[in-house]
């Protein structure tokens, strides 16, 4: 009996990048943003606010093509629902979007024909309590940030509280988004519509 050979032209079924490589990178990402760290100095602490800002400047502003050249090709969008990440392999999650799915998502959101985002949401987001570790290592910058995301669509305002995670590569023109993990405060919970960026 011949086996079936993967149809790997076929990207609406598997990824370049999530693998078992993938994961484990995940899952030590995820150690180092759950690990006490020391306070960062002036100048690395301001850059890290900086890029939150023009991030959430972006979102904020429906600036989605923009917003997704911040990721880079290997990159991940994550809103677990297991509080602080739980294991994606086993559990489902809000979002779980590799770059190919990131795309995808933008895509949508800029047609103006997706359902649940019409009206297209506002928001408004806060970022505090920003912590920074830059790896040497890896080159990698880890960042650690407090949000409230406040939306309003069809006459209803709602309010979104958690923790960000995100880890960033370093390019020749400044960084790239590896993982930006949304951790809602209430993940776990039943919501109605998450269409929304985090």
């Amino acid at each position: 009996m011949s086996q079936k050979v993967q149809d790997y032209s076929d990207t609406s079924s598997w990824s370049y990048h999530v693998d078992e490589s993938f994961y484990a990178d995940l899952d030590r990402f995820g150690e180092v943003l759950r690990a006490d760290w020391p306070a960062a100095g002036v100048q690395t602490a301001r850059e890290a606010e900086a890029f939150l800002a023009r991030e959430a400047r972006l979102i904020d502003e429906g600036r989605f093509n923009d917003w997704l050249e911040l990721f880079g090709p290997d990159c991940l969008y994550w809103v677990p629902i297991t509080p602080g990440g739980g294991d994606p392999r086993r559990e489902v999650s809000h979002a779980f979007d590799d770059c190919r799915r990131l795309t995808d998502r933008v895509y949508w959101l800029r047609t103006g024909l997706a359902f649940s985002q019409i009206p297209q949401s506002r928001t408004r987001r806060v970022i505090g309590n920003v912590e920074v570790l830059d790896e040497p290592g890896s080159g990698l910058r880890f960042i650690r940030s407090n949000f409230i995301v406040n939306e309003f669509r069809a006459g209803v305002a709602k309010t979104y509280t958690g923790w960000y995670g995100h880890v960033l590569a370093p390019q020749e023109d400044g960084w790239q988004i590896r993982l930006k993990q949304a951790n809602l405060l209430d993940s776990e919970q039943i919501h109605e519509n998450l269409t929304l960026v985090f």
